[in-house]
Order: C-alpha cells, then structure tokens, then sequence
C-alpha cells in the first residue's frame, strides 16, 4: 500500500471512530489491517536501516493494546498495561520506554501458567490469579532491548539494562490500564501462545498512540 493512500485510509478510520466515540482498538478487523500497513510504512520511513525477522509488535499506549503484525498481515491484538508513571526512558522512572527495541531473549518455555519469575528463574511457585501480590512476573518473559542509542540505548536510559520485558501477570484484572512498574503486562494465556509465535529479533515499536 502507497504511504499517501494508506494515510488516507487511516485517517478515515481514525475519524469514523472518533465520530462514533469509539476507539480503533475496537474497530472492524479490516480497519486494524489498514492500521498494520500504515504502520509498517510509517517503519520502514522512520526506521529504513532496522533488522527484522518479518514480525512486528506494536505498542500503543494511548488504547493499552498490542497488534502482532507478520508478514504484513494484522496476526493479533492483546490487551495490556505498560507503566502507571507514563512513558519516559529514565533509570528508576519505572516508566515504559518509548521507541523501537527487539526481542533479545526469551524465558519460560514449558513453565505453567502464572508461573512465577524472579532474575528470569522459574522459582516453581505458583501465583493466585488477581491475588494482590504486586508486580508479579508470570509465565513467559520477552527480554526487550532498545535500538535507539541516547533515547531506549546506553547509559542511565538502557531498557535491557532496566529489565523492561513483555511479560505475564498475576494481577489480570489490572489489563487495558496503566498499571506496571515499566514493563509491559500480558493475560498469561496470551504471553503463553505470542511466546512460541514470535522469534529472537522481532522489532517492538512503544508509542503514546
């Protein structure tokens, strides 16, 4: 799709749920496509030398919902949380970095679900679903690290050096707010299945909308 015309698409889209109050997040599955391409164009101009493994996961903060986008096609849509403190990049903000990062590493292949994580080990305990234990890290674990040198890179504002991961919770009943400490939080059936679909590299691209 042309960048002009997907532009013209997307914003049709945009308006359309904005007349109707709706957000795109719960918009028809074609319209998500139009958001997918547009997406994918606004990458590959923003981002023209970034490597790819054919998969994109796409942040946005503003609707706290993810699309997994493969192969140019819209694969999946998750309800999430990214940071109750915002967006910023800071050491210590506890805040969601914005900006293009890849999946580095993974952990947690064959733990069950609401495992409980702790230094990325398996500690083979349990968590009760929305037991109000906290920050909990459940499941899987998608090690994110920023390929922005001075925005998401180096020092004092390194996401991989701040643990910034996708990952499970325990506290699903805080899912479609802004409730993390800077990760990005997932239902852990869905960690579970995006887990064995995306590989080592996928890009994941944090914006405010």
């Amino acid at each position: 799709m042309k960048p002009l015309l997907a532009a013209v698409l997307i914003g049709a889209s945009l308006s359309s749920a904005a007349q109707s109050g709706t957000d795109l997040a719960m918009a028809a599955k074609p319209n998500k496509q139009v958001l997918a391409d547009f997406l994918l164009e606004w990458m590959r101009a923003r981002y023209p030398s970034a490597p790819s493994e054919g998969c994109v996961l796409y942040v946005s903060a503003k609707s706290q919902r993810m699309y997994y986008v493969r192969d140019h096609e819209l694969e999946g849509e998750y309800v999430i949380s990214t940071a109750r403190n915002g967006l910023g990049e800071q050491a210590n903000s506890n805040q969601t970095p914005q900006g293009l990062h890849r999946v580095v590493r993974k952990f947690g292949a064959g733990v069950p679900p609401f495992g409980i994580f702790k230094a990325r080990q398996f500690t083979t305990e349990i968590a009760r679903p929305d037991s109000g234990r906290g920050d909990l890290i459940t499941s899987r674990i998608l090690w994110l690290d920023g390929l922005e040198p001075g925005v998401n890179e180096g020092p004092g504002q390194d996401s991989m050096q701040r643990g910034i991961y996708i990952h499970g919770t325990a506290d699903e009943a805080s899912l479609g707010r802004p409730s993390s400490h800077g990760c990005i939080h997932m239902r852990n059936n869905d960690i579970i299945r995006l887990f064995d679909q995306v590989p080592i590299g996928t890009l994941v691209v944090i914006l405010d909308n």
